[in-house]
């Protein structure tokens, strides 16, 4: 249960953003949460158990990476809300067959992806999902009212406080307890709307596509195929770091097939309704933490997870948070985002000039369409679809900088998360 209470928050972001730029509402946004904590069970269930050459045989937990979201957007603004998801499904697809495909051969791509550029493009994730929490707090509008600007604030200290003065497991978890404390508060200020939640199916899971037929999109496939090989340095990185964690080194084939598994579960979880999965850092840290290092314990929190996500009544119950204390949460969750990337960074060797040269021209690049949303309205649409999506568009830029300035430390990818 503390791995489950660890990533609830993290697993449920994802599909609360995507669901409500695509319009969906009520008993649809239940389910389609519902779907990503179902399909979050299953990867963790392939990862910890392994299937034949699929899933690394680790205490790791997957979950709905928050990797995806910006390209998603791109793509919904692209193709509009009635088609988006059908594109964003169909782009998944091929990007979970490039996973597996990659899988075998990636150890030696990862030249491509040290921490200049990994940690580069995470802390572009964090600060891409940085105005999603701005627009919570404002209920979508231009400005925020008294209310919506009293229940963040308040569920930002809420967290902050948890965090400070909880001890161990409860500080870890201090996000979530945030969201009840600010839930709790708007209650009686009549903030809470109920009817996700009574409109939400007491079981069942959603039907394969339920939410669009896939669709193929070049331009799109190309923006999720390159966050994709992002997710994969990222699962990389976990795997190695939990390996020493665990006191049981990563070997190539240990890799190879915790990427495949990766890649099935992203398949799996876009059949039902999902999106891209990948390993959860922070639940590495907290095996950490407990020292719990058996497969097993974190089997059954996909176990649990699975069982969440067959009803989604508790999709419902994410539902009803209202969206100024979501706003408040997310402002701590998507920045420590951020601060996963700063982290990262910080082992890079910045008394290179060219490296600093490197990161600032990435995240200068990457921030454009976060600061003017309509600075690339007049490119072809193909184009758009890439560069609307700033870590798309900034992990590129830091690649091939990379490789055309960086020194031969700074090709080398990270052994650690």
């Amino acid at each position: 249960m503390q791995h489950v209470a660890a990533m609830y928050a993290g697993v449920v972001a994802p599909p609360l953003i995507i669901g409500a730029a695509v319009g969906l509402t009520g008993g649809q946004l239940s389910l389609l949460i519902s779907a990503s904590l179902f399909t979050a069970g299953l990867a963790t269930l392939l990862q910890t158990l392994g299937v034949w050459r699929f899933g690394a045989r680790l205490p790791l937990v997957n979950g709905v990476t928050f990797a995806n979201v910006a390209p998603v957007m791109a793509i919904v603004s692209q193709h509009g809300s009635q088609n988006a998801l059908g594109v964003v499904y169909g782009a998944t697809l091929i990007g979970a067959a490039l996973i597996v495909l990659a899988a075998p051969f990636f150890s030696r791509l990862t030249r491509f992806f040290p921490p200049l550029v990994t940690g580069t493009v995470i802390t572009l994730i964090g600060i891409s999902l940085l105005p999603v929490a701005i627009q919570w707090i404002s209920n979508q509008q231009d400005s925020a009212d008294g209310h919506g600007i009293l229940l963040a604030a308040l569920t930002l200290l809420a967290v902050l406080a948890f965090n400070r003065f909880l001890p161990g497991f409860w500080s870890r978890i201090a996000l979530l307890l945030g969201l009840v404390a600010g839930t709790l508060v708007a209650w009686p200020l009549g903030e809470v709307d109920t009817s996700t939640f009574r409109e939400a199916p007491a079981f069942g899971v959603a039907s394969p596509f339920h939410f669009g037929t896939p669709a193929f999109d070049i331009a799109a496939i190309i923006s999720i195929a390159i966050v994709m090989l992002v997710i994969m340095a990222e699962s990389t990185a976990d795997m190695l770091a939990l390996g020493e964690v665990v006191g049981r080194p990563t070997t190539q084939r240990t890799l190879a097939d915790g990427l495949r598994a990766d890649g099935v579960a992203t398949a799996v979880s876009t059949v039902f309704g999902g999106f891209a999965c990948t390993a959860f850092a922070q639940n590495v840290g907290l095996v950490a933490l407990t020292r719990m290092f058996s497969r097993y314990v974190v089997a059954a929190c996909g176990a649990v997870l699975v069982l969440l996500g067959l009803f989604p009544v508790a999709g419902g119950v994410v539902a009803l948070v209202p969206q100024p204390v979501l706003g408040g949460a997310g402002l701590v969750l998507f920045g420590s985002v951020a601060v996963s990337g700063i982290r990262t960074l910080s082992t890079a060797a910045f008394d290179r000039p060219a490296n600093v040269t490197i990161v600032a021209a990435a995240l200068g690049v990457g921030i454009i369409p976060i600061a003017a949303p309509e600075f690339y309205a007049h490119f072809p649409s193909a184009v758009q679809t890439v560069l609307d999506s700033g870590i798309s568009a900034g992990c590129v830029v830091a690649v091939v900088l990379n490789l055309v300035f960086g020194s031969r430390r700074e090709r080398t990818p990270a052994t650690g998360s």
